[in-house]
């Protein structure tokens, strides 16, 4: 993989999605962020740093639980969404966080500089993420915590997405995607240490954690209507995807995803898509 090119279509596609980035009308970034801060628990006058932040889906949560004597710090190589951030922070009068465009693979900071390292659905997306992981273990006070989501990956399932798209994404839509965007390269790249929890554990512990807790459940994604959903996708990570479709196959898989979420609704309701998603936690070894 070119990570240089990796990392700059990354940044071209959140700086161009931040403005609408989980503010379309659909819940899912927002309860997950705040169920990893949950499971992360750090406390009054903890210090935490939120790799690949976005626009706080954990960083306010973990304001509100370090309370004044604290500090939050989130980072993401989107400088759009550090700004968008950085508007919310000023609205709520978040005066204890922090944000900064920093690549998340090469974190600068301190040793010791936190006691919490959160990254939802954001650090397992380095382009090498186990040894980036190992640059957070010095990052982190004695006993320090690491805590991140990732979907639940299978060999069976569509990368990312909850099972019900494996049915939904017809293979040969995907067929003038670069090789690294093919599922299959995807499945291999990710699988390879996050499919098993006993391989997530070995990861981590050669990255200088110990104490790993892997955890499934299921968090709900609800959305107004398939159309809703799919407009929802183009500002998250599957707008990598999106990009790199010709024209022809993006027209065919938007009307086949939007025809088939709708008729999941139940009548005039919203749609309702249990997601599967992994929280890892685990402390720092002494």
């Amino acid at each position: 993989m070119d990570t240089s090119t990796y990392k700059s279509e990354v940044a071209a596609a959140f700086n161009s999605a931040a403005a609408s980035y989980d503010r379309l009308g659909v819940e899912f970034f927002t309860p997950m962020g705040r169920r990893l801060v949950e499971r992360a628990a750090p406390g009054e006058g903890e210090r935490v740093l939120d790799v690949g932040c976005g626009l706080g889906a954990c960083v306010f949560p973990a304001a509100e639980r370090v309370g004044p004597g604290g500090r939050v710090v989130g980072i993401d190589v989107a400088e759009a969404m550090i700004e968008e951030a950085g508007k919310e922070a000023a609205r709520r009068g978040a005066t204890t966080v922090e944000l900064r465009v920093m690549d998340g693979e090469h974190p600068d900071f301190a040793p010791r500089s936190f006691d919490v390292v959160l990254g939802s659905y954001s650090v397992i997306f380095l382009p090498d993420a186990p040894s980036a992981l190992a640059r957070y273990a010095p990052l982190l006070s004695p006993g320090g915590r690491l805590a991140f989501t990732s979907p639940v990956f299978s060999d069976d399932t569509f990368p990312f997405l909850p099972p019900v798209f494996t049915e939904l994404i017809p293979r040969e839509l995907l067929l003038d995607l670069p090789p690294q965007w093919q599922p299959e390269r995807l499945q291999q790249r990710f699988n390879s240490w996050l499919a098993d929890p006993a391989d997530l554990t070995r990861t981590l512990e050669k990255a200088g954690f110990q104490e790993v807790s892997v955890v499934d459940e299921p968090v709900r994604l609800v959305a107004e209507s398939g159309l809703a959903w799919v407009d929802w996708s183009h500002t998250q990570g599957m707008r990598l995807l999106w990009n790199h479709l010709s024209e022809d196959r993006r027209r065919q898989l938007r009307e086949r995803l939007i025809t088939s979420l709708d008729a999941m609704r139940d009548g005039d309701g919203p749609l309702t898509i249990d997601t599967p998603v992994r929280y890892v936690t685990a402390t720092v070894r002494a």
